[in-house]
């Protein structure tokens, strides 16, 4: 038995240790720099919304009417106290930003969790157990998918109503069908290989062979799915809140800073540059990030 569970999909032993290794993963992302500045990327925001009482200069609801609409600090205008100018009803820009981080990534990785685990078990149990069980859950998944995502969650949430527990359960629910479909791949790719069957012939209940033995070869898929994921949560919980649907004032959101920015765009355009270059650098690093892992993790390319 032990022989016959130790076996990994296609990969060698020699490979998995290797794997396996920190110090190899480490060197796989000093060798890829566009992956090097994803993470590097990641760390700062995460960086920024953990510390973001420390790094703000100012309280990021604080209005300074008078002081409204500052430009940038290399612009005539510009006050040392607001490095990146102010909004239209002075608020600091900057502190704004980093306290928005904090949004996206809560309702990120939120989302992300809830989704994966349901996904996740739905994928399992379906491809494990099959019959049933899998055409009920593959045909709710079937009527899911026939609505856009983002539609989908314009009209739950205009049912719902607002707030971000609410966005973040909209988001998570609305998102497991994308796990199930992969994880049930790959468990029926895998639940009649040696180590599965050797599983059953000893007598393990179901869900041991599902602990032990099928969710640790599916785990790598999962981490780099919910690795992807994030990004289209975070666009869509923007999105949301932009149309009035998301997080409410005066939670402070990217997609927030935004809508707040939509009539000063022509006229005073940083309102609105400095959250979208915001949002765009942190999905474009969480891309870059969770294409690394695909490569780290999936043992058939050859990194």
């Amino acid at each position: 038995m032990a022989a016959a569970s130790d076996q990994l999909p296609a990969v060698p032993g020699e490979a998995v240790d290797r794997r396996r290794s920190l110090g190899w993963a480490l060197r796989q992302l000093w060798r890829r720099k566009l992956a090097l500045a994803g993470v590097l990327i990641v760390l700062v925001v995460v960086a920024c919304a953990l510390l973001a009482p420390v790094l703000a200069p100012h309280d990021p609801t604080d209005q300074q009417v008078a002081l409204r609409l500052l430009p940038p600090f290399w612009m005539e205008g510009a006050h040392p106290e607001y490095p990146l100018g102010t909004d239209h009803l002075g608020r600091d820009i900057l502190s704004r930003l980093i306290y928005g981080s904090r949004v996206s990534l809560v309702v990120g990785f939120s989302a992300v969790v809830i989704a994966g685990g349901i996904g996740t078990l739905a994928g399992l149990a379906a491809g494990h157990f099959g019959g049933l069980l899998d055409d009920v859950v593959g045909r709710l998944g079937d009527v899911q998918l026939a609505f856009p995502f983002t539609l989908l969650a314009i009209v739950v949430m205009a049912v719902l109503g607002s707030g971000m527990g609410k966005t973040i359960a909209v988001l998570g629910i609305t998102g497991w069908v994308l796990y199930y479909r992969v994880l049930r791949a790959e468990v029926l790719s895998l639940r009649e290989r040696e180590f599965i069957l050797a599983s059953r012939a000893l007598g393990n209940p179901e869900w041991r062979t599902l602990s032990r033995h099928l969710f640790p070869n599916v785990a790598g898929t999962l981490v780099v799915l919910a690795t992807l994921e994030v990004p289209r949560v975070i666009i869509t919980e923007s999105a949301l809140t932009f149309l009035g649907l998301g997080i409410q004032p005066p939670t402070v959101t990217w997609g927030g800073m935004l809508a707040d920015a939509r009539n000063y765009i022509t006229t005073h355009w940083w309102v609105a540059t400095f959250p979208g270059l915001a949002l765009q650098l942190t999905v474009l690093g969480l891309n870059l990030t969770g294409d690394f892992l695909r490569e780290l993790l999936d043992p058939r390319l050859n990194v």
